[in-house]
């Protein structure tokens, strides 16, 4: 392929790009001739009706993400000031001091705003150059269901060997660091990392949604939204920094969990995985943190 092939063709994707980031809502295009749209659908169509598309989803999924992630973390923080909570706290001598709260929430907003949000408002005109459907009807619960479990074992895969990336040399050093500054994690910390990190580790949430659209069926833009969410559900709980007996860990053998993620901030090593137990097992990066669970277990039966 020739230069000129390769500028041509680039100059007709930003063409495009640009035409949908311009594009206005249009309820009369999204919803097919004859079909009779739910109330749910009607809602979310009259949401775009006469305006930018691409700003009213980037708003959309930004208040979205702002109220999962903080309402995710509210009841972690009230268990924060009940005394007869913290036997649950995983490393119930270390504390966090006012300073360090307010440096990570005011880091948060930060990225959330200058780093987030802007992603967030291009991914709409990516996502219909991508193929996804973004009109009538939704796809069932169901589906949504099933696409999204399949976009957290995506996601943990990526997460496993791109987290894993980011402990070598300079890489941690100058990056992943950040995120390492709390070793006793709690709900928010979170999202607390290196810009660079947040965008390369960001990579793997969208990587799901994009190969399962073009390899195995066509993804729902709102089927995202739900995924979002799940997502942010997820991390927040396994930087909680607490082991409560109905956390899904207990239930549920393969989920990571805070248990097996607060061991990789308070040692600095082992257990990359974001969601799931099995690639640190496979890999034998748990070996170390198996042997303190066992530890830290037995102590907690005799106290």
């Amino acid at each position: 392929m020739s230069k000129a092939t390769v500028t041509v063709a680039a100059t007709a994707l930003l063409d495009q790009f640009i035409s949908e980031l311009k594009t206005i809502g249009d309820v009369q295009r999204s919803i097919p001739q004859g079909y009779m749209p739910t109330w749910a659908e009607r809602s979310w169509f009259s949401l775009f009706e006469g305006h930018n598309e691409a700003l009213v989803f980037g708003i959309v999924s930004f208040a979205l993400h702002q109220g999962v992630y903080y309402g995710r973390y509210l009841p972690y923080l009230i268990c924060d000031y009940i005394p007869a909570m913290h036997k649950y706290k995983l490393q119930p001598d270390r504390q966090i001091s006012n300073a360090q709260w307010w440096k990570c929430v005011n880091s948060l907003l930060v990225s959330q705003i200058f780093v987030q949000l802007p992603m967030m408002m291009f991914f709409l005109p990516a996502a219909k150059m991508a193929g996804f459907d973004c009109g009538a009807p939704f796809p069932s619960w169901f589906r949504v269901a099933f696409q999204v479990c399949v976009f957290f074992v995506i996601e943990d895969f990526y997460h496993y060997w791109a987290h894993r990336m980011f402990h070598y040399g300079f890489l941690y050093k100058r990056i992943h660091k950040v995120h390492h500054e709390h070793t006793a994690p709690f709900g928010i910390a979170a999202e607390y990392a290196h810009p660079l990190e947040t965008a390369v580790l960001g990579q793997g949430t969208i990587a799901g949604p994009l190969l399962f659209n073009y390899f195995i069926e066509q993804v729902h833009i709102t089927t995202m939204l739900v995924w979002i969410a799940a997502r942010l559900w997820q991390t927040v709980e396994a930087h909680c920094g607490y082991d409560f007996p109905w956390s899904a860990s207990h239930w549920l053998p393969f989920w990571a969990g805070a248990s097996h993620h607060d061991y990789h901030h308070m040692a600095f090593v082992d257990n990359f995985a974001s969601t799931f137990r099995w690639w640190d097992s496979i890999f034998g990066t748990d070996r170390r943190y198996q042997d303190y669970e066992a530890r830290r277990t037995a102590k907690a039966k005799t106290e």
